[in-house]
């Protein structure tokens, strides 16, 4: 089976790690990596994003063991549009958040406007932060919590405020 995914993963985190497995355990995985353009036109809050190549080699790492451990084949491509490559024929599951729904759920009607069948439409819950909110890059920039959910004591990112990692 061939699943998709896609996002800007900057930084990467525990719940985009939870997203990678899913995809994992389902088949071999294409990401789907923002452009530098179609990044900050994804973000809710406009903050600084690294470039294409930063993402793509950091996400490329992060792949590596999880696709060793699955046995799985994966491929980063460059994502120029919000639908992107999931609207092309090959793929049989696109893995989403649950804000992102919405949006695989417009990917299916374009792929039955093409002709394609649609994907099956797995929503990967998000992981909480210790405080309770979710973890997300952009709090993780903003120096709130650390790539784990550990809350940080006064935007010091260098000090969590639990040694516990959130699952």
């Amino acid at each position: 089976m061939d699943v998709a995914l896609g996002g800007t993963f900057d930084p990467v985190h525990d719940g985009h790690r939870k997203l990678f497995e899913r995809a994992f355990e389902l088949g071999d995985v294409t990401v789907g990596l923002t452009s530098d353009d179609l990044a900050p036109k994804t973000r809710a809050v406009e903050r600084h994003v690294r470039p294409f190549e930063e993402r793509k080699r950091r996400l490329e790492e992060e792949l590596e063991s999880m696709a060793d451990e699955f046995d799985r084949e994966f491929e980063v491509r460059k994502l120029e549009s919000p639908t992107g490559i999931a609207t092309e024929p090959p793929f049989d599951y696109l893995i989403v958040s649950p804000e992102t729904k919405g949006g695989g759920e417009r990917i299916n009607e374009i792929r039955t406007e093409n002709g394609h069948d649609p994907l099956e439409i797995v929503v990967v819950p998000h992981l909480l932060a210790d405080d309770g909110d979710i973890i997300s890059s952009t709090r993780i920039v903003a120096g709130e919590i650390d790539e784990h959910g550990n809350v940080l004591d006064d935007g010091d990112d260098s000090q969590p405020s639990s040694p516990q990692d959130s699952e």
